[in-house]
């Protein structure tokens, strides 16, 4: 199985593109990850943001992989631990499809991506930085992979 991150938003900070390079470096022999960064909707004084994300939906719904099983990071989605993350991951493998991880735009994801996700994950009830979601998934995909190989980096 393979797993794409698909993410509205460019150019990260130097930090957390290094921090994402890291973990998707750690993964690359348990779930190889791709990033794919989806140019955000034009936005601003006259603009229509609904306009803007129904085309980072477009755009996102374009970047998945045929037959993948989709999730959308979404605050409304269900929230894990890391064990149950784990397990999901184990579930997931079972499933014998390569895996998209969706992170939408700033007013969230376009209906028809909700639609189209398969379930959805959310980190917690903290709103955070759409760039910083793309490093804290890619940790926690990594522990989840750690904890299924039996490997110390999950001490909990």
């Amino acid at each position: 199985m393979k797993a794409r991150l698909v993410a509205v938003g460019e150019r990260p900070p130097a930090w957390v593109a290094e921090g994402f390079a890291e973990y998707r470096k750690r993964l690359s022999h348990w779930l190889p990850l791709e990033l794919v960064e989806i140019e955000p909707g034009l936005r601003g004084k006259g603009r229509d943001a609904a306009r803007a994300m129904h085309d980072e939906g477009a755009r996102v719904l374009a970047a998945l992989p045929r037959q993948a099983q989709v999730v959308a990071l979404d605050g409304r989605g269900r929230d894990y631990s890391s064990e149950q993350l784990a397990q999901r991951l184990e579930h997931w493998r079972g499933l014998g499809r390569d895996l998209a991880l969706l992170v939408g735009g700033p007013e969230g994801h376009a209906p028809e991506v909700l639609a189209r996700a398969d379930e959805r994950w959310s980190l917690g009830p903290l709103t955070l930085p759409h760039m910083l979601v793309r490093l804290v998934a890619a940790e926690q995909l990594y522990r989840a992979a750690a904890m299924l190989a039996n490997h110390p980096y999950h001490r909990a």
